[in-house]
């Protein structure tokens, strides 16, 4: 009698491998199985410190994204928003690493996290700094222990993770300087402007101060680019 068996390695996808025990034939197909146990490991305090951080920074930017639109920059409050929402799935990709070993237990960590919270200008100063200490900073630390440790795909989130966090500083940092130097709603050229509120576009150096179509206030114009 002959008996199959498949079993499942961690090695390259794709190849099998075939061999003899007494009467029985052994397929062994290559393929992915659980990742190691991160009990113990700094890996798991990095991704728990990841995790709470991310989720700071969530919170952070919807009451930041609360303030722009108080004080009038819509498009600020949107960005803010969206990238909120951003933090929102990187925190979820590093908890799900944990998930997957450690459910239901208690991971132990002592990091530092910032206090802030002001007008547009200086949250928008205090979000840069938060996202270039996880890009250049954390993250690439975080992966080296990760591949230390033997967590390939762990390292591998926290690089791809932190090349985001790089173009959300650079995104804040330009941001930051329109307020400066008021270029928000005023540029040095020709340039189409989106009211995002009913779509009405405005080809002029600078947006109106009232949308010509529904009225809105200025704060609702961005200026305009096409996405398809």
């Amino acid at each position: 009698m002959v008996f199959v068996v498949i079993i499942r390695l961690e090695t390259v996808a794709g190849k099998i491998y075939s061999g003899q025990f007494a009467n029985s034939k052994i397929f062994i197909r290559e393929g992915a199985t659980r990742m190691k146990s991160l009990k113990g490991t700094k890996t798991a305090e990095n991704l728990m410190k990841a995790f709470a951080g991310e989720s700071q920074a969530r919170t952070r930017y919807t009451y930041y994204a609360s303030t722009a639109k108080k004080e009038g920059y819509v498009q600020i409050s949107n960005l803010f928003t969206e990238t909120a929402d951003n933090e929102k799935e990187h925190a979820k990709r590093f908890f799900k690493f944990l998930l997957e070993d450690l459910q239901g237990e208690m991971v132990n960590i002592h990091a530092d996290y910032p206090v802030a919270w002001g007008d547009t200008k200086a949250n928008l100063l205090a979000a840069a700094k938060g996202e270039n200490e996880e890009w250049a900073e954390l993250y690439p630390h975080f992966a080296d222990v990760a591949d230390q440790e033997g967590f390939p795909a762990v390292a591998t989130a926290f690089r791809k993770i932190a090349e985001v966090e790089k173009h959300h500083e650079a995104r804040y940092r330009k941001l930051h300087d329109n307020l400066v130097n008021n270029t928000v709603y005023q540029k040095n050229t020709t340039v189409e402007w989106k009211c995002n509120n009913c779509g009405y576009i405005h080809t002029g150096d600078s947006a109106p101060e009232l949308c010509p179509a529904c009225v809105h206030p200025q704060g609702h114009f961005e200026v305009f680019v096409e996405t398809y």
